[in-house]
């Protein structure tokens, strides 16, 4: 049982994601879907080509995917979030600690008496 299993159940409940944390990625899914369609049904009244607007929709789908979770990313971590990522590190760092899981240097394993070269 870690530190974190021991807290204040009115914490633990606070630190819960919410409705709208958990529904984030289907919402920039379904808005990524939304633009992909657009632009498919945009090409396709343009040209009259299925297949070019398939492509178009997979495009446009893909990349405002990608700049919609690029800019989610870019937003500051709350406090609470701050807080959490602290204590998972000083339990990572205290388990490494404990059971002797640090990273050991590299060692040339070839019977090589030379010292390992940094990269």
């Amino acid at each position: 049982m870690t530190k974190r299993d021991k807290k204040d159940p009115s914490v633990t409940n606070s630190l819960q994601p919410t409705r709208r944390d958990r529904f984030l990625p289907a919402e920039l899914l379904g808005i990524s879907a939304g633009l992909g369609v657009f632009v498919g049904l945009i090409v396709l009244i343009a040209t009259r080509e299925f297949i070019l607007a398939g492509v178009a929709l997979g495009i446009a789908f893909i990349l405002s995917l990608v700049l919609m979770a690029l800019f989610a990313l870019a937003f500051k971590p709350t406090a609470a979030e701050v807080e959490d990522i602290h204590e998972q590190d000083v339990e990572a760092q205290e388990k490494a600690a404990g059971h002797g899981d640090a990273p050991k240097p590299a060692t040339p394993t070839d019977g090589d008496d030379r010292e390992p070269r940094g990269h």
